[in-house]
């Protein structure tokens, strides 16, 4: 069943901090983050992320510690179990990384930042660390570690001394009989490698066969005493080392408190910085947190969209406006917009900062309820509008003044005037309500209500008429038109056909969309003090850029190459220009302005006459003069890059 964080992505998001932590223990608290249920908790999260990001900036990443072996250790010694060396280096490796934390930490202070002082959790455990230093080596127990073990072990190498020496002796004076010039270990014994055939030239035991059969391994009677020897020194050992890795456990366990309390910073530094990783990655920022019911989002952006190519969303509703209906025609971008604003609140609300102008104002919200995709259950076997609806009763339910609903396409997947009907009750229902809510639509019945209803804005996502291609950016204030009749025309549709198309779309009980003569967006209201942290300006956007006309002669970079605007900038900043009767979309920083338009060109120059083919403009204007079945028009657009 999908979930409002899997609908909105946010679950995307939470992948992203888990892959930015490095211990296991941060990665669990960062798969389980979630919207903040006051403002205060949201604000101090807020303050926690600026204050990361800017002490990474300022000292590079933070000496964080895995600990991955750390709370097996501490439970073993809590249960008197002993730790092998490999465990304790664990715990001195643990140790080592919250010197280098405090240290970190300790530079922090001159930023003069709270998230300094969680070095006051980290305390001195020098005496524990020293302690196994010296006792563990390479993971090994040092002859050092005690004075007893250091005599079992110089008595070993003695004897040991003493077989090699006789062994080789018996190598020497008897070399034809043995496999091998020099002596071998097996089962923890020196043996001679005997041949199979001169086995009762050597007395002793035999220890072990090759694996052919033709080597036996023998042990001479002349070093038995002298192994079984070392043999019992070898338990005893193993008893020292035993007991010298107890004691050095038990010291973990006294311990123990401090080790845990700065496992628990650890974990809360992994977190936070985290966060502070984060928003680095996106270039967010961190937004204003208010107790207003208002949501303004300047130059915000899709965390997992392509920071280059996705176009800035600029949106706003509060001051008086509790509901957005956002319309238009398909692949225009309504459901990115309706996602962008409620996964961007989301982050906000959770403590994150949002790839958004750092002017942003987000509020709280009890709850987030959605209805996005079709939801279409075979399992259950529902159809898309039966999912929808069930979808919207239970935000009808449950939704309430304080809470954000967000509702795609809504009213679709059933009859258009039924569909109508229980769109515009269902947002009737939420304005009355007062929660705020976003909703996307085609019904034109939908744009009227909101035109006319209190506290609802009307919306549409941006439609270039020059290129036909939606351009992604939406237009607050403004009602999104179908655009079909617009482009038939632009496609060459004769005016008597066009003509018939609008008496059907009336008779059918629906005004036909005559495209509009524009308009201007709403401006966002202005932004409240708040006290969100600040982070270093960003370089401010280039304001004073070339805007290119249609018939503007341009410089194409790299290589000079002259050519003709055929098609205005679209919202992702390519402009279309005819190059050696070539069409091609060209980014607007490779162009240079030769020659404006307004210098070339008369103000009633027909540029179809450049960017138009011969055959086209013959068409066209033959189906001005009446109906022509037999012509057609080709429009064949460069492919955007």
């Amino acid at each position: 069943m999908n979930t409002v964080f899997s609908l909105l992505q946010f679950d995307a998001i939470r992948e992203q901090l888990c892959s930015l932590a490095l211990s296991e223990r941060a990665r669990e608290r960062l798969r389980a983050v979630s919207p903040c249920k006051t403002l205060e908790e949201a604000r101090r999260r807020q303050a926690e992320t600026t204050e990361a990001r800017q002490v990474a900036e300022a000292y590079g990443a933070p000496p964080l510690a895995a600990m991955q072996e750390l709370d097996k250790c501490l439970t073993l010694c809590a249960s008197g179990a002993m730790l092998l060396p490999a465990q304790l280096m664990a715990v001195m490796q643990f140790i080592a990384s919250c010197r280098r934390m405090r240290a970190y930490l300790k530079k922090a202070e001159l930023l003069d930042v709270g998230l300094a002082y969680y070095g006051t959790g980290m305390g001195e455990m020098d005496d524990l660390y020293e302690e196994i230093d010296r006792c563990i080596v390479n993971e090994q127990v040092d002859s050092a570690a005690s004075p007893a073990l250091k005599d079992i072990r110089r008595r070993m190498e003695n004897l040991q001394g003493q077989v090699k020496i006789k062994l080789l002796s018996i190598l020497q004076s008897k070399r034809t009989i043995f496999s091998d010039s020099s002596f071998v270990m097996r089962n923890g014994r020196f043996v001679l490698p005997v041949k199979r055939e001169f086995r009762s030239q050597v007395s002793g035991t035999l220890v072990e066969v090759s694996g052919t059969g033709a080597t036996c391994f023998i042990e001479p009677s002349a070093v038995t005493k002298i192994q079984q020897e070392l043999a019992s020194l070898a338990v005893e050992e193993e008893n020292e080392v035993r007991k010298i890795l107890y004691t050095l456990s038990a010291l973990v366990d006294d311990f123990s408190g401090g080790l845990r309390a700065a496992a628990e910073a650890m974990e809360a530094l992994d977190v936070v910085f985290a966060r502070g990783k984060l928003s680095m990655r996106m270039q967010a920022a961190p937004p204003v947190l208010t107790e207003e019911r208002k949501i303004v989002i300047r130059a915000g952006r899709h965390p997992l969209l392509e920071k280059d190519t996705a176009v800035p969303l600029d949106f706003w509703m509060g001051e008086g406006v509790s509901g957005v209906v956002i319309t238009g025609p398909n692949t225009g971008g309504k459901t990115v917009a309706l996602k962008t604003a409620g996964l961007l609140s989301m982050m906000a609300q959770s403590g994150l900062h949002v790839p958004a102008a750092k002017e942003s104002v987000f509020c709280m919200h009890s709850a987030y309820w959605c209805d996005i995709g079709d939801g279409q259950s075979i399992s259950e076997n529902l159809s898309t509008f039966s999912a929808h609806m069930k979808s919207i009763i239970a935000i009808l339910e449950k939704a309430d003044a304080h809470s954000l609903v967000l509702m795609d396409e809504l009213g679709s997947g059933t009859d258009p005037a039924e569909g109508m009907g229980i769109a515009i009750a269902v947002l009737e229902e939420l304005r009355e309500r007062g929660c705020l809510f976003i909703a996307t639509s085609h019904y034109p019945e939908v744009k009227e209500y909101a035109a006319s209803a209190p506290g609802l804005c009307n919306a549409r996502m941006a439609f270039d008429r020059q290129t036909l291609q939606p351009l992604y950016r939406l237009e607050l204030g403004l009602a999104g038109e179908s655009c079909a009749l617009y482009i038939a025309k632009r496609l060459g549709l004769p005016e008597r056909l066009l003509e018939r198309a609008q008496r059907e779309a009336g008779r059918s009980g629906r005004r036909p969309e005559v495209p509009a003569a524009g308009g201007e967006p709403l401006p966002a209201p202005p932004i409240p003090a708040g006290p969100a942290a600040s982070l270093p300006e960003e370089p401010p956007e280039e304001k004073d850029r070339p805007r290119f006309a249609l018939g503007d002669s341009v410089r194409v970079q790299p290589g000079g190459e002259t050519g003709l605007v055929f098609a205005p900038e679209d919202g992702r900043g390519q402009v279309g220009v005819q190059v050696k009767g070539e069409k091609r979309w060209v980014l607007y920083k490779r162009l240079k302005l030769q020659i404006p338009a307004s210098e070339l060109y008369p103000p009633d120059y027909d540029f179809s006459i450049l960017f138009d083919t011969v055959a086209n403009r013959k068409a066209r204007h033959a189906m001005e003069k009446g109906h022509r079945p037999d012509l057609t028009i080709h429009y064949d657009p460069p492919a955007r890059p």
